[in-house]
This record gives C-alpha cells, structure tokens and sequence, in this order.
C-alpha cells in the first residue's frame, strides 16, 4: 500500500512539474524582446523596424525595445545575438550583406549564418537606388558613367560598412562598366548619406525607401533603380537594366533571426506575431509606398531562402573580386 501511494505521488508530482513547464512555455512571452540591428540609428533597418514595432507590440502582447550594436557591417550585432540565451527575447533583424555577403567577402567571419542562427521570418525584400550628390553633372546613370570615365580617381563612392550590398552593388557596376570610384564605408547609412548630401562623397547604391525620401526632398539625385520593375516610391526613375548601361537586378531582403536553440513554440510565436504585422494592410500599404515589398516567409521557408541565398552572393562576390580580411 505504502509502495503504491508513493508510485501515484510521484505520478501526480510528474504531472505537476509538466504541466507547469507547458505553462511556462504558453507564457512566451512575458518580458519585453529586444530586437537587435547591427548599425546605428537612423539607418533603413532602424525605419523598417519603426515601422512595425506598435502592431508587433500588440500581436506578442508584449513590450518590443530596439538596440543598436553597430559594427563591422552589422557583425557585430550578430555575433552579440547568436551568443545571447536562445529563449526568444534577443533576436536580430538583419539585411542581405550581415546574412549572406559578410560570409562571403571576409576571410575570417565570426559566425556562421547557417549553423549560428535560427531564422524566424523574411520581413521584407526591396531593391537599391543608385543615387549622386545633386551637384554632380548627371542626371542618368549613362551620363554619370561618361562622367567618371572622365574624371578617373576624381570620385568617391560611399557605403553602408565594408562588405554590405550598398558596396558590393557599387563594386559590380564598377566591374561591368570599367569606371574607377574610390570606396569610403561608413558605420551605417545615415552617416554615408549626410557625406552624400554634403558632397564629400558623389555617389552611392542604398535602399529605395531611405534613398527616395531624400530624393524627394531633392537633397539628392536618383539615376537608376537595381529591380526588375520601376519601383512605385521612385515611379520616374528607370530600372538599371532600361538605362541600358550596366545589368544590374539586385534586390535585398530584411530578416529576423534568433539564436540557434531557440525553442520550437517560441520560434513559432514570433514568426506569426510577424505575419500578422505584415498582413496589416495599413502597414503593407506603408512598405509598398517607401519602395519596400512585404514579403513574409515562415522560419522554415527563410531557412531554404537563406540556404539558397549564400551561394548565390559568394558567386557575386566572386565575380566582383571584391575580398576583406
């Protein structure tokens, strides 16, 4: 008998500590998150994050905080989250060059975007404005070729960080037209763009929604689009490839990603806490008008993306025989 009621004790204790535990999981989550970008404020990370965070807040119902690690074109972000606790409240929101060009394009990476991380989901794909100072004498991509090829070592081009798309882009239309612009990084896109506007450097290739709000402003002048369609923000300006100068169609994606560990259910919460967010016709609407696409992909489908995306831009680099140490 004795034997018998210490077998149903520790039966009911069992049951206990599992139900707790599945309640503890459903609780996910019950602290604020905090989403990590890996350049500073004021950059089009920080402002597609902006955008989103009052519908993310009230599908997790939960607080969400920005921070900023700022570094070696957005490494340092990601090292930081693919070291945090893999439970869901640090994750990263990251672009095409930390994910899938730093890989590629330094020798020495200090994570590995495939093993490191758990994606969560795609948030958005859009592609590059290529852009000048208003100054500059161009008013198409066609005439700012002849311009260069005219003024050899004369012009800077500036960027995002060392190994972004907004450099690489630049290096690939230099390697398809043969002109010579020296290359000037930047910690992040809001100081390049100041830089631009004051015309310490000429030109740069950076995200349509940032790059049209000052074109509209007409701080500054946009000669081409890299997507395949003209985009609605930029509605005047041509594509690269109708310029008929350089064949360029490059389009860049915003992900989240947490660290790799992290709890199945809680990957889970997060990507639909983004679906919603995404599937708000306000905020498409908002997206489309800056020159972004929503495009939410799941954890597992920015898992195939991804994998399919490495690949791909280690071929680009290559054939741009762009290499940082």
């Amino acid at each position: 008998m004795y034997k018998s009621t210490q077998i149903i004790r520790i039966f009911l204790l069992s049951l206990l500590l599992c139900c707790s535990w599945k309640a503890v999981q459903a609780a996910y989550p019950d602290k604020p998150v905090k989403i990590i970008i890996g350049f500073p404020a004021g950059g089009p990370l920080d402002a597609h994050i902006r955008l989103l965070v009052d519908r993310l807040q009230s599908a997790l119902g939960q607080t969400v905080i920005v921070d900023y690690k700022a570094g070696a074109g957005g490494a340092v972000g990601a090292q930081y989250v693919a070291q945090s606790p893999a439970d869901g409240y640090t994750v990263l929101l990251a672009n095409t060059g930390t994910m899938v060009i730093n890989p590629a394009i330094y020798t020495k990476s200090p994570y590995d975007t495939l093993k490191d991380f758990q994606p969560i989901a795609r948030t958005a794909q859009q592609p590059l404005a290529l852009i000048v100072n208003k100054d500059v004498q161009a008013n198409t991509l066609k005439e700012f070729i002849a311009y260069a090829k005219a003024n050899p070592g004369k012009l800077n081009y500036g960027s995002a960080s060392n190994g972004g798309i907004s450099h690489l882009v630049t290096e690939m239309l230099k390697s398809e037209t043969g002109i010579f612009i020296a290359h000037i990084p930047f910690k992040g896109s809001a100081p390049a763009f100041t830089d631009l506007i004051a015309g310490h450097v000429q030109f740069m290739a950076e995200s349509v929604p940032q790059a049209a709000n000052y074109v509209k402003q007409g701080k500054i002048k946009a000669l081409a689009v890299t997507s395949a369609k003209r985009n609605p923000a930029l509605p005047n300006t041509p594509t690269a490839i109708e310029t008929g100068v350089a064949n360029l169609e490059v389009v860049g994606f915003y992900g989240i990603l947490a660290p790799k560990g992290t709890p199945p259910d809680v990957v889970n919460k997060l990507s639909q806490a983004f679906k919603e967010t995404l599937e708000s016709p306000d905020i498409q609407k908002k997206m489309t008008d800056q020159g972004a696409d929503p495009a939410y992909l799941n954890a597992d489908q920015f898992s195939k993306f991804l994998a399919a995306e490495m690949p791909r831009w280690a071929k680009a680099v290559k054939q741009a025989g762009a290499k940082l140490d």
